[in-house]
Formats: C-alpha cells, sequence, structure tokens
C-alpha cells in the first residue's frame, strides 16, 4: 500500500473513531481479531492442523475455524482453558491500563 492510502485510511478510522458508536465496534473487532491472531499462532507453532486441535478439545473443525477467523466474538473462558489444556499452555488474561492519547 501506498503512503499515501495509508495516511488517508488512517485519516478515515481516526475521523470515524470519534463516533462513539463506530470506537465501540472497532474495539471490541480488534479484541476479536487479535484473539484470532494468537490461537492460530499458538496452533501453527505447535504444528497442529485445525482438525488435529478441534478432536483433542472434543469438537468440530468447523468450532476452530470459526474462532480463528477474526469477527467471532462468542470466546468464553471454558475454550480458552481448553485450548490451553490441549495445547500445554498457561492461559493468562491481562489487565493493562489503557493507552493515553496524545494531544492533537
Amino acid at each position: 500500500m501506498s503512503k499515501r492510502k495509508d495516511e488517508t485510511l488512517r485519516d478515515f478510522v481516526r475521523e470515524q473513531l470519534k463516533d462513539s458508536q463506530f470506537r465501540e465496534a472497532y474495539q471490541e473487532a480488534t479484541l476479536a481479531l487479535g484473539l484470532a491472531k494468537k490461537i492460530t499462532t499458538l496452533r501453527k507453532r505447535l504444528r497442529m492442523t485445525q482438525s488435529e486441535l478441534a478432536r483433542r478439545m472434543g469438537t468440530k473443525q468447523q468450532a476452530i475455524s470459526r474462532l480463528e477467523k477474526g469477527d467471532y466474538e462468542g470466546f468464553t473462558l471454558k475454550t480458552l482453558e481448553r485450548i490451553a489444556a490441549v495445547t500445554n499452555t498457561e492461559l493468562e488474561i491481562q489487565f493493562r491500563p489503557k493507552k493515553l492519547k496524545k494531544a492533537s
């Protein structure tokens, strides 16, 4: 993507974030996408297919695909704990201070 187009996209998103409904939806989507990416990265690092992860969790491959899609917002603590258990990892949930906005 060219720098000009990237700046235009950033400007557009920055403008849209002024709308509270857009901002809330954007934050939820960003969180869901980040979690999906972490699950996908973990699975691939362990050289597991979606089918293998699903089998170990006692679910179907389609369920794993949904989790990894990026727009799924129905994550439960129980599901995340099951992923951790079958991948021999620890589930860690953090609360961090929000980043402060820069003055314009």
